[in-house]
This record gives structure tokens, C-alpha cells and sequence, in this order.
């Protein structure tokens, strides 16, 4: 009986993701475009666009296409804190990088299928020493960007800076 139900359960939680209806991927796109930055409304108990979410943060999302070609990410560095967080269409996380790690005023970086960066052409990797590019396992998924407002006061400053962050072809 305890074999079943542990073989019961573990079926049932790594199944949940792929076959649930509402998950945070189809709750967002009506809310947000495909290869732009959207922010997210104010987080309140009786509203809010997806469940747990922290109402210290100031947040965006970004509901990426990658099937057209790679996506630039620009992400300009708040005065607390920044997140920014990389799932697939299925909610598995697969990268995440703040401003501590980034080291520098904007977090810049670009997004392309394993594929689209194996035809990069090869001299493009001596100038890609201060590139940072990412691999997503799947062409569509999630990019959420988060900013610490450290006091309510804050929040309208955080939110002025996901205002300047963009998601979109390269030019």
C-alpha cells in the first residue's frame, strides 16, 4: 500500500504541470505580449495576476517567441535589488541572474535556442567576450523580472525602473 501511494504521488506531482489548465504561463498571456515587457499589476490579497507573490516586489514579465529568431534583454539595475528569473512554457526554471552576480548598471543578455547560438557565426565568439548568452531549452516561455521596493514608499521608484527594461529582437 505504501509503494502505491508513493508511486501514486510522485506520478501525480511531476504530471501536474504538463496537464494543468491554468498554469502561470496561460494565466499570463492574456495580460501580456509576446517578446515585451509587461508589468505586472500591484500585488494585493484579492487580486493578483498569479499566486505567493511577494507584494515587496515591483514585477514584470516578459512572454518570449524565440521561433522568429533571439531576443535582447535589457534590464537597468535598481537601487535594492533586481531579479530576473528565465522558465520554460512548462514553469521549469533554467536560468536566473540578479544585479550582485551582474556586476554591472544593467543587466544585459540574449536569449536564443541552442540551435540559433550554434549558427552564430564564428567570429562572432571573439566579440562575444562580454556577451552574455542564454540557452533556452524550448522556444516559448517566461522571463519575470523582479524589484525590491525596500518600503511601500519605494514601490513607485521600483517601478520606474522595469519602465526602461525591454524584451525584443536584436537591431
Amino acid at each position: 500500500g505504501l509503494v502505491l501511494g508513493g508511486v501514486v504521488h510522485l506520478v501525480s506531482v511531476l504530471a501536474l504541470p504538463r496537464i494543468a489548465s491554468q498554469d502561470a504561463y496561460a494565466r499570463l498571456v492574456p495580460i501580456t505580449s509576446v517578446n515585451a515587457v509587461t508589468q505586472l499589476p500591484t500585488i494585493a490579497p484579492d487580486s493578483t495576476p498569479l499566486p505567493f507573490l511577494d507584494p515587496a516586489f515591483a514585477m514584470a514579465v516578459c512572454r518570449y517567441d524565440l521561433s522568429n529568431g533571439p531576443i535582447k534583454l535589457t534590464v537597468p539595475v535598481s537601487q535594492s535589488y533586481t531579479a530576473v528569473s528565465f522558465y520554460t512554457r512548462n514553469e521549469v526554471a533554467y536560468y536566473a541572474i540578479n544585479d550582485r552576480s551582474a556586476g554591472r548598471k544593467v543587466i544585459e543578455l540574449d536569449l536564443m535556442t541552442s540551435e540559433q547560438h550554434g549558427n552564430l557565426p564564428e567570429d562572432e565568439d571573439v566579440t562575444a567576450a562580454d556577451r552574455l548568452i542564454v540557452e533556452s531549452p524550448t522556444p516559448t516561455g517566461l522571463i519575470v523580472i523582479r524589484v525590491l521596493a525596500p518600503e511601500p514608499g519605494m514601490m513607485t521608484t521600483a517601478r520606474n525602473a522595469l519602465n526602461a527594461a525591454r524584451c525584443q529582437a536584436p537591431q
